[in-house]
């Protein structure tokens, strides 16, 4: 399903009709949530209706919208206001932007090292994982230096949307080493492109350009496995 986030990033709060319901949850045809996924955290989100209000612990697809899941026994009829955390959701787009950085700057100076893994954390920190067998722990130690290049350079971040078969056979595209990008109803894939750095299907949210984000270390570098080395990134500064 092609999330409203994907199109309208800046949209963090929308009214809606609720087309089905169940004590503690409400079927919307549109969301600006994003509901988690590829490494990314769920936002933080609220749903109000007339009778209350309540954070929104999951939201789920099926095949006639997106049901989103509160803490309430309530069943809500009529319409009801999704408003996204903004401080949340920004520090998402942060983080899975650096992560891109990240994984575009070890794809290309380790010879196309395909993606293990990736997880956003909210604490300001995020881990990818290479399969990198016999890798230089130092050189993973002085990513930070290429990484910070590029905020610095102020890149534009931008999105398009291409035939799943076209981007699965072509180089690059597809980074993650066990599972390619979900295939869209409409046979298409979603890309998230760097300007003059990286290419790569993504599902997720990001920064309109790398300038947007802020300058980070790298705190830890572990192997995990005999293949596996697990790259920990965090900013400069913390985060609070």
């Amino acid at each position: 399903m092609r999330l409203l986030c994907q199109d309208h990033a800046d949209l963090l709060e929308l009214e809606a009709p609720v087309l089905d319901a169940r004590p503690g949850a409400v079927l919307l045809a549109q969301s600006p949530v994003f509901p988690g996924g590829g490494g990314q955290l769920q936002d933080r989100a609220a749903l109000a209706w007339a009778g209350g209000e309540s954070a929104i612990t999951a939201v789920r697809a099926d095949g006639r919208g997106l049901w989103h899941e509160f803490d309430s026994d309530d069943e809500i009829a009529g319409t009801v206001r999704v408003a996204v955390d903004p401080a949340f959701r920004k520090l998402m787009c942060e983080l899975h932007t650096l992560a891109h950085i990240a994984n575009s700057i070890v794809f290309r100076e380790f010879g196309g090292a395909l993606l293990t893994g990736a997880q956003l954390s909210a604490d300001g920190t995020f881990r990818v994982d290479f399969d990198l067998p016999g890798a230089d722990a130092d050189r993973l130690r002085v990513l930070d230096g290429p990484i910070n290049d590029v905020i610095r350079q102020d890149l534009p971040v931008g999105a398009f949307f291409m035939p799943w078969d076209e981007a699965a056979a072509t180089p690059g595209l597809f980074r993650s080493k066990a599972v390619s990008p979900p295939r869209g109803a409409d046979g298409h894939v979603r890309i998230v492109e760097i300007a003059g750095l990286d290419r790569q299907g993504c599902g997720g949210t990001h920064l309109a350009s790398t300038g947007q984000a802020r300058p980070v270390k790298i705190l830890k570098v572990d192997n995990k496995g005999r293949q596996n080395r697990r790259i920990k990134v965090g900013f400069t500064e913390g985060w609070v």
